[in-house]
């Protein structure tokens, strides 16, 4: 994991989780010597929070604050549903972005990512749900589940049903790596040409895309902590030489 260079990532986790999800990626990245921002997003911060009153609009600006944070352009990156409202950070701040990194995930056209979800929030559903919408929990043990479980928090619903405008075209040049962990890569590239809204946004690209097929759970962090520092690692890198 030794790095000649130092880089500055942005980690932002996706639905249920705060930055807590990070803490075994972001040690191993600082003590590689990289800054490390971990970003919990609005209305996964307690479970008190009013989830009428967060929006998608919310979690844009939280992501953009956290990248312009410093001066130096980060590596964003991004954890499944993370992928929709990252990439609305990425079309306002496209400067500060010097590269993004999709775990399990890819860039929405925008669109809401699911318009008919009439609830205040989205509580984690059940292992065998989630396995059947395509996440795997390959390599997560029953400490990790019974962690997750625990820490969970029901995603806001108005980020479910709610989109946004793409009005940037710069947010297109920005060096892009995609990390398949529940399915190959293949199945993502036949979406892309079927033009899945989820992943339409990566056919557009001006730079070719790094793939990378890392098979375990759609929770890489916790199932495979070391490769994906690794894997994190290396995407700065080829950013900062992009740019």
């Amino acid at each position: 994991m030794n790095s000649t260079k130092t880089h500055r990532l942005v980690l932002v986790p996706g639905f249920w989780l705060g930055a807590w999800a990070w803490d075994e990626v972001a040690d191993a990245l600082r003590a590689a010597g990289h800054a490390v921002t971990t970003v919990t997003l609005p209305g996964l911060r307690s479970a008190s929070e009013d989830h009428s009153q967060v929006h998608i609009s919310d979690h844009i600006d939280t992501i953009v604050d956290a990248l312009r944070a410093e001066a130096e352009p980060a590596l964003l990156v991004l954890h499944s549903g993370a992928g929709f409202s990252g990439y609305g950070a990425l079309n306002r701040a496209p400067e500060a972005v010097a590269g993004v990194f999709y775990v399990d995930t890819g860039p929405g056209d925008g669109s809401p990512l699911a318009p008919k979800f009439s609830g205040e929030s989205y509580p984690l559903p059940s292992w065998e749900e989630l396995v059947e919408d395509g996440n795997s929990l390959d390599g997560l043990d029953e400490q990790a589940l019974a962690t997750f479980r625990q820490r969970a928090l029901p995603q806001p619903g108005n980020v479910l049903r709610e989109g946004f405008e793409l009005t940037n075209r710069e947010r297109l040049d920005v060096p892009v790596t995609v990390l398949c962990n529940s399915m190959a890569s293949q199945s993502i590239r036949q979406w892309i040409e079927q033009g899945q809204p989820f992943v339409s946004e990566l056919g557009q690209l001006t730079k070719p895309i790094t793939w990378v097929d890392m098979p375990t759970s759609h929770w890489p962090m916790w199932s495979k902590p070391e490769e994906l520092t690794t894997e994190l690692i290396r995407a700065a890198s080829r950013a900062a030489g992009e740019r």
